[in-house]
């Protein structure tokens, strides 16, 4: 029975990527985004952290790309190509750890609401809409200044401002699984509740989820790096960390255009590589956008 459950797992793995890789667009941001991770990884073998210290730049102030760095250096001296490597992994990891905490939280409180249909499934639900209606931008910022500027304040302040969109989505699908008949057979031969949500509402709603999330740590990436724009950032150095140097700094001031629009790049790049791969998912784990 392991064998053959296998089996099915690769040919249905398989059939996966068979249907992504026609997606064109999927498999570039798909690429990107390799891309930036195995850099991200890489960056501690290759840099020391030293490059991030501000008494360590050896350059010269403002300089252009060509001139001392192959792509300028910020008001320090330091290397813009070593600070954009170094907080590609930062960036991820928020981006990344945010998103999960949010789709967990989502998920958790969806399957929930839509299975227990009750007074407490209501009630979790315009727990829901009360965070839903909530700025999130402003409820990050508020929570991320209350709690201290950390790498776990940032992704616990995005992650639970986050997930009430998720919370939806996944309980209109539970009710949609729950009507099927195999779920009254189920109950039928006593499965409880646990079983029910487990085996049969989390396996069909995983798809769903998995494209969620794709797209969840883009946005997250985004609020990130706003977040540390408006002043209330993580103690490493990330893209959006730059941004608000090249602001302190008055970067656009002084003609350093490099300091403000490459993490810029590099932000929009990376959203847009984890939305191409999120809208692939999307069209190939649902037949109905094929």
């Amino acid at each position: 029975m392991t064998t053959m459950a296998w089996t099915r797992r690769r040919m249905a793995a398989g059939r996966f990527w068979n249907q992504f890789r026609k997606q064109r667009a999927g498999v570039a941001g798909l690429t990107l985004l390799v891309v930036a991770a195995v850099l991200a990884v890489l960056a501690p073998v290759f840099l020391d952290e030293d490059v991030t210290s501000v008494v360590e730049g050896t350059g010269q102030k403002f300089a252009a790309p060509g001139v001392d760095g192959l792509l300028g250096t910020d008001e320090s001296g330091r290397s813009i190509l070593e600070l954009i490597w170094w907080g590609a992994g930062t960036s991820l990891l928020i981006g990344f750890l945010a998103a999960v905490l949010a789709m967990v939280i989502g998920t958790l409180v969806g399957i929930v609401a839509g299975h227990f249909r009750g007074w407490f499934g209501a009630l979790l639900m315009r727990l829901t809409d009360w965070f839903l209606v909530l700025p999130s931008l402003v409820t990050a910022l508020v929570l991320a200044a209350i709690l201290g500027g950390s790498m776990v304040t940032i992704i616990v302040a995005i992650g639970v401002t986050a997930w009430p969109s998720t919370a939806r989505l996944i309980r209109a699908q539970t009710l949609a699984v729950e009507a099927r008949p195999y779920i009254e057979r189920s109950k039928a031969l006593g499965a409880g509740h646990w079983h029910i949500m487990s085996r049969h509402v989390l396996p069909n709603v995983a798809p769903l989820l998995l494209a969620s999330t794709t797209l969840e740590v883009a946005s997250a990436i985004v609020t990130e790096s706003t977040l540390a724009f408006l002043g209330v950032s993580s103690d490493k150095t990330s893209w959006g960390t730059m941004l608000r140097g090249s602001y302190d700094w008055n970067a656009a001031s002084n003609g350093a255009w490099w300091y403000i629009l490459i993490p810029g790049l590099c932000i929009v790049a990376v959203v847009m590589a984890f939305t191409l791969v999120g809208r692939a998912l999307e069209v190939v784990l649902n037949p109905r956008l094929r």
